[in-house]
């Protein structure tokens, strides 16, 4: 019965080109595992059914999940399809240079997080960042961070299930289209029955499946090219491999792997994207709204970035073989797979995999990748039926009752679902799913950041600048992004829809410039307008909303190495050393 299933699957066509893609030789242990782990999966969703009775529970868990599991979720949650399968592809195309989007677009954004912000979120009691916009400014400044992360979390999660399809598809030869129905129907069980928690759980297990999964790779390929003296030897062979070995040392200018100078990436990735996404990404900020206190909300983001700082080991580096395998005409072997006559990156993971792992170890690893897609569609559905019920349905109807809020919290998850599905064939336009991901985030996180910054650490911000400062800035980022484009692309979904008038020489580097454009452009209006129309709000009701008006959080009681500051000021110094190594 299961061979005439995957054989209908595979009788379907697809859409995706499967062009220099080895096919896996998959046994029973390998289809084993993988069953094993889905119905773990949906199990767990049906476990916490019983403590669903409420709409709190389904969709903040309560409030009682311990610290290091949101810690795990946390990261997890972030751990998705576009870690993986992105990262990968970015380091084969951009090399050591990809760390950035760690050691600088994350790690210090994600401390900034634990120790000034956590506070004012989980102290607000806010179920949502949109609703935390509200308590802060007014309801219309909260309903356009709706509509706009609303579409964000349907376009992540479209992303999640492209990369999944296209792995089912070009691997397994399964149908395109039926494969992201089925992982839909997967996901949806299981949020459906346990909520939050359920998609919590998930993520612990789901990191773990990651890490033992995948990370046997990295071990292996090094292993087969000699070591890490091995890799140089290889990539220094061509011009494009010797700038794949240095994160700083060549972004003087524009002449490096990403297109991008050190300020571009300082303040596009660095400040811009990385704080836009890690402090006003709800679908990481749940995560943490879901501890069992301060201190446990706090030290979760901090708790994340510490395996964080590891992961480009994990990722980026099956990538850069990737890169010196094909490189060298004498390897033999393995060669990047082709889309349409250029490499398709998104499939330099899955290709690394079938290439190097044998059965037992090849299912681990596609339960790992499964893992990965599963757990960012999870996070963003969960996410976005917050947002849908509580910020826009619970206005347009207040006096819902609980049980009619929990009903329209579950049709929202379907409607996610079937929303992102249809996102997920925008995404299939691109040969690296980073890019679209951090197009997408400039769009919506780098105004939203702008806002919350003068909203969080000035009293001055009113509702008239951060209502008008989104609207104006993100109608800038999306003007730029119709006049700007990447050399070599069309005009269409990429740019140049306007007008050919920006020219980048890498699509990455016309995303950091877009965030930049929208996040100067909010925080200039956002500003200037609320100098000079009426501040709307007393020093008592901005209370625990602004950091200068925010009572200290203790830390007393805490072992002194768990306090959020320690734990921080020590992460932060090990990212600055990694920097320093891979100058």
């Amino acid at each position: 019965m299961f061979l005439e299933f995957t054989s209908l699957l595979a009788s379907t066509g697809g859409a995706i080109s499967t062009e220099g893609m080895a096919k896996p030789d998959l046994n029973l242990i390998d289809w084993s595992i993988m069953g094993i782990y889905l119905a773990f999966v949906i199990g767990i969703g049906f476990a916490l059914k019983k403590y669903m009775n409420s709409a709190e529970d389904f969709f903040l868990s309560g409030r009682s999940i311990p610290g290091w599991v949101c810690g795990l979720a946390f990261i997890s949650a972030n751990l998705g399809a576009q870690e993986l399968i992105g990262m990968a592809a970015s380091g084969a195309e951009y090399g050591i240079m990809t760390s950035h989007f760690y050691w600088v677009g994350a790690i210090p954004a994600m401390v900034f997080l634990g120790i000034f912000m956590m506070p004012m979120y989980y102290g607000s009691k806010a179920k949502s960042v949109p609703e935390y916009l509200k308590m802060r400014y007014n309801e219309p400044t909260r309903v356009f961070n709706s509509v706009s992360f609303a579409f964000m979390t349907v376009a992540s999660s479209g992303i999640s299930m492209h990369a999944l399809a296209d792995l089912l598809h070009a691997l397994l030869g399964w149908n395109y289209y039926a494969s992201l129905v089925i992982t839909s129907v997967i996901v949806l069980a299981y949020v459906l029955k346990g909520g939050l928690s359920s998609a919590i759980y998930n993520e612990v297990l789901q990191f773990f499946m990651i890490v033992f999964g995948i990370a046997p790779l990295a071990y292996i390929a090094l292993k087969d090219v000699g070591g890490w003296e091995g890799l140089v030897g290889k990539l220094q062979a061509s011009p494009q491999g010797q700038g794949a070995l240095h994160s700083w040392a060549q972004t003087g200018g524009t002449a490096n792997p990403m297109g991008v100078p050190w300020y571009g990436i300082l303040f596009g990735l660095g400040f811009v994207l990385s704080f836009g996404y890690w402090t006003t990404n709800f679908a990481e900020v749940q995560r943490a709204l879901a501890a069992n206190s301060m201190g446990a909300a706090r030290r979760t983001p901090i708790i994340g970035a510490i395996p964080k700082m590891l992961f480009p080991a994990i990722v980026i580096l099956p990538g850069m073989i990737a890169y010196g395998l094909t490189s060298d005409a004498v390897a033999g072997g393995y060669s990047i797979p082709m889309k349409e006559g250029v490499p398709n990156y998104n499939q330099v993971l899955p290709s690394m995999i079938f290439h190097y792992f044998p059965n037992g170890l090849l299912g681990l690893a596609l339960t790992a990748l499964m893992a990965s897609f599963m757990s960012g569609m999870a996070a963003n559905v969960t996410a976005f039926n917050t947002v849908w019920t509580y910020d826009l349905y619970k206005t347009m109807k207040p006096n819902q009752t609980d049980r009619q809020l929990l009903a329209m919290g579950k049709y929202a998850t379907i409607f996610g679902i079937i929303a992102a599905m249809g996102f997920a064939l925008v995404a299939s336009k691109y040969n690296n799913i980073m890019s679209v991901l951090q197009l997408v985030f400039g769009f919506v996180n780098a105004p939203l950041f702008a806002t919350f910054l003068l909203g969080m650490f000035t009293k001055r911000s009113n509702g008239v600048g951060s209502f008008w400062g989104l609207v104006v800035g993100t109608s800038a980022a999306v003007i730029f992004h119709g006049l700007s484009f990447a050399t070599g692309n069309t005009p269409g979904v990429k740019g140049g829809w306007l007008g050919l008038t920006v020219e980048f020489p890498k699509e990455m580097s016309q995303n950091f410039w877009i965030a930049i454009v929208a996040f100067s452009t909010t925080f200039v209006v956002n500003a200037v307008l609320s100098m000079i129309t009426k501040r709307t709000k007393t020093d008592d009701e901005l209370r625990g909303l602004v950091y200068s008006l925010t009572p200290k959080h203790r830390d007393e009681n805490e072992p002194w190495i768990l306090r959020p500051a320690v734990l921080g000021s020590i992460v932060m110094i090990a990212v600055i050393i990694l920097n320093f190594i891979f100058w």
